[in-house]
């Protein structure tokens, strides 16, 4: 019997659009060196503990993927080209890329360098209908950067940001209100954003393949999948989302977090995972003129269930150390309650954001320390790249 919500989205006029830059880094290192074109390319480490930062379209057809590790990469095609990470210059076509999304509407909701939803249902009247808006912004990316951009078309960000994916590269798919069921029900039900490959696994198991399995699935099939969530992943599945598209004009919070290949079970690679995060954060902070009175962090078990701890501090701060020495006592004080956990993510975030102050001339001398030591990190990373120099404390036994 179909039980589940047969209604579609709430907001059936919006049009919102999920662009997605097609293998953004390889493209733009394709681009800039075009002896790389038509090779099979990998960014990332290039040395055999790396990881793969992302992987044009030719390597892709060996099975290569990002977040691979590159040994495992160079055994699935031993003729791949790899070349490092130029994130400054990926940052510098990114915005070129945001300014002409902003060039359509200001409601632009940035989730990377090379992703963002837009609402463009108030700029139809003086720009055209949403996929004309598309085609235009696919059109003004190719002349601005050379790269080629995917994009979905759709009443709400779920169905758009499935729809994206569904014909790379330099894909334009439109999926209306009326058509959300016949489009999402025969995909495969690792095509839902925020499943995750692990749990995407266990519901395939389950005999719930597609997404119309799972929209049409009963409480008793899915609650002990889902636990109490098992009626909000059947919605989506439906292609159910009323969330807005926000414009991050004031940045609310700077995180960065990691999903591990292997679930962590010793405390001490946590914490060295825990304080390479926050030396990320921190110099984010720094760089953004920014400090923090909020520490968080996020824990992932290896089951799903997702915990957050938080901390406010009396001296705001960009201090790596600093940072760092929060995020290890908020996860040391939830490993004290919990019974040896595998995590399978961890992430640290900061909020409550103030700009600097003047110096200050009495500042304690460990504080003066912390902050020349950033200083020095900052300016290496700055010349030679975000991975020149890592701190001690941030890598893990087996690393270092």
């Amino acid at each position: 019997m179909d039980a589940a919500p047969t209604a579609g989205p709430s907001h059936p006029a919006r049009a919102i659009l999920h662009v997605d830059m097609d293998a953004f880094y390889a493209s733009v290192e394709q681009h800039d060196r075009p002896e790389l074109r038509g090779l099979p390319l990998i960014v990332g480490g290039t040395s055999g503990r790396g990881v793969v930062a992302a992987a044009s379209y030719e390597v892709r057809r060996f099975g290569v993927r990002s977040a691979m590790p590159i040994r495992r990469a160079l055994e699935l095609c031993p003729q791949a080209v790899c070349v490092r990470p130029r994130m400054a210059r990926y940052a510098e076509v990114s915005a070129q890329v945001f300014a002409v999304f902003h060039e359509c509407t200001p409601l632009v909701q940035g989730l990377s360098l090379d992703e963002a939803y837009l609402d463009v249902t108030g700029s139809r009247l003086l720009k055209g209908d949403a996929v004309a808006i598309a085609r235009d912004i696919k059109r003004r990316i190719l002349e601005v950067t050379g790269l080629t951009a995917s994009v979905g078309v759709a009443p709400n960000k779920l169905v758009a940001k499935i729809a994206s994916d569904l014909q790379k590269p330099d894909g334009l798919t439109v999926v209306t209100a009326d058509r959300i069921h016949a489009v999402l029900d025969p995909l495969p039900v690792r095509r839902l954003p925020g499943l995750g490959r692990k749990k995407g696994e266990e519901v395939a198991a389950a005999g719930i393949t597609t997404l119309g399995a799972l929209r049409r699935a009963d409480e008793r099939t899915l609650r002990p999948l889902f636990g109490g969530h098992w009626a909000g992943w059947r919605d989506r599945a439906g292609g159910i989302d009323d969330r807005e598209v926000i414009p991050e004009h004031d940045e609310k919070s700077v995180g960065n977090e990691r999903t591990f290949e292997t679930d962590l079970a010793d405390p001490a690679d946590m914490h060295a995972e825990l304080t390479a995060l926050a030396d990320k954060v921190a110099a984010r902070l720094r760089d953004k003129e920014l400090q923090a009175t909020c520490i968080a962090i996020k824990v992932r078990r290896h089951d799903f269930r997702t915990f957050t701890r938080q901390v406010t501090l009396a001296t705001p701060t960009a201090e790596s150390r600093v940072i760092a020495a929060q995020a290890r006592s908020l996860l040391d004080a939830w490993l004290a309650a919990a019974r040896k956990p595998r995590l399978r993510l961890l992430g640290v975030s900061t909020s409550g954001f103030t700009t600097p102050a003047q110096p200050d001339l009495f500042a304690d001398a460990g504080r003066a320390q912390n902050e020349r030591l950033d200083a020095a990190l900052d300016a290496i990373r700055g010349r030679y790249g975000s991975a020149a120099v890592s701190r001690a404390s941030g890598l893990r036994r087996d690393r270092r």
